[in-house]
């Protein structure tokens, strides 16, 4: 073979593997706020389905950080892309808290995407609409939805609380058995707070849907009165965990825990069966988190594809309730049929899909929210 002729082989393998290289290249990148798990359930679960069904496809997955502060980086990010004039953007899907997917959405860094997936019909929930008083229908589509309640060891508690007025009754009966960590080192005592606000200052629709109004909060002082006067006869937990942790060794009988976190505790044995669980009401606060699609992600198309796999029946069915003990972000109905009786006696035996909707509340709109915590600090704590 001629060296010039060697040359030409060379070279064609080289564009050959330069076009496989390419067309395995075409990368969706994902970037998701939320705790390590988020992460791993798109690199090691979510990614490799999709990928399977999208040959050439490379998932690659970033996580910004747990809470509102990890969602803030992602808007940050796209924001600063916003101002530089990119025409292509470098997150193709993200991943979001509530309140941000509103930010997103108010800023112009969304793509109206809902409308174009085949899942987008099966999500009829207020939060795919309202994110905290703004409207994101369209621009959202709910990965799952993280809900606080009660538990209680019914070992103890043959009867436990409907409402909040049969908790304060309750407490007073029994003195230190109920236990939360007020607002500090976990959302699952701010969410109590939050709830109690909803249930003796201003409900729920006015704190999570209407504009901002700061005499509003003038109605609250009675409110917290009543919740400084509660807290005599309570047991201040070290924040999520340790409330869990507090109910398993039998150190308090009741207290405000993530649903998700409940079920995972008890699937590692970490709890026994006679821990349950019930929503009170007026209700009590949960948030989802959004699957967004920025305005100019470099592969939206592939993007609303990824979506309406990760809202489809079945995965919602085997990722976000079988494996992660979420509730699923689409109407429940539509993943009952896909999941074992089993799984879904579980998830829902004790807070029904009717109790859900009726009692799971969104958190009020930023400056309520902060408006609460700064009272609490202020008229509780003090």
């Amino acid at each position: 073979m001629s060296v010039t002729t060697k040359l030409a082989v060379i070279a064609a393998l080289s564009l050959g593997a330069v076009a496989q290289g390419a067309q395995a290249e075409t990368v969706l990148n994902v970037a998701t706020a939320g705790d390590q798990n988020m992460v791993d359930y798109v690199k090691t679960w979510l990614g490799p389905k999709f990928e399977a069904a999208h040959p050439g496809v490379k998932v690659q997955v970033v996580g910004t950080g747990p809470g509102d502060a990890g969602s803030n980086k992602i808007f940050e990010k796209l924001s600063a892309q916003q101002e530089s004039g990119a025409k292509s953007w470098d997150i193709d899907v993200a991943v979001v808290h509530q309140a941000v997917g509103g930010q997103l959405v108010e800023k112009g860094l969304l793509e109206k995407y809902r409308p174009a997936i085949n899942t987008g019909s099966l999500v009829s929930a207020d939060n795919a609409k309202n994110a905290l008083g703004v409207n994101v229908d369209g621009y959202v589509m709910p990965m799952f939805l993280s809900q606080t309640a009660i538990a209680y060891n019914s070992d103890l508690v043959s009867t436990p609380p409907k409402s909040y007025d049969e908790l304060v009754q309750w407490s007073a009966k029994n003195p230190k058995a109920f236990g939360y960590n007020g607002i500090k080192n976990g959302m699952s005592g701010v969410s109590f707070v939050v709830g109690w606000i909803y249930a003796y200052g201003t409900d729920a629709a006015r704190l999570s849907a209407q504009p901002y109004d700061k005499s509003v909060e003038k109605s609250w002082d009675q409110a917290f009165a009543k919740l400084k006067a509660f807290n005599q006869n309570v047991t201040f937990t070290p924040g999520n965990a340790g409330t869990l942790d507090m109910l398993s060794r039998g150190e308090i009988s009741m207290g405000p825990v993530w649903v998700d976190m409940f079920y995972s505790w008890r699937d590692q044995g970490k709890l026994p069966p006679s821990i349950k669980l019930t929503l009170i009401a007026p209700g009590m606060p949960g948030q989802p988190m959004y699957y967004v699609v920025p305005a100019h992600a470099a592969q939206a198309k592939l993007a609303q594809e990824f979506i309406a796999l990760a809202t489809s029946p079945e995965v919602q069915a085997q990722g976000i309730v079988k494996q992660f003990n979420w509730y699923p972000g689409i109407d429940a109905k539509y993943v009952k049929e896909k999941l074992d009786a089993a799984t879904w006696q579980k998830l829902f035996a004790e807070i029904s899909p009717e109790t859900l909707s009726r009692y799971g509340k969104s958190f009020p709109i930023n400056q309520y929210f902060t408006d609460i915590k700064e009272g609490y600090e202020r008229q509780v704590s003090n």
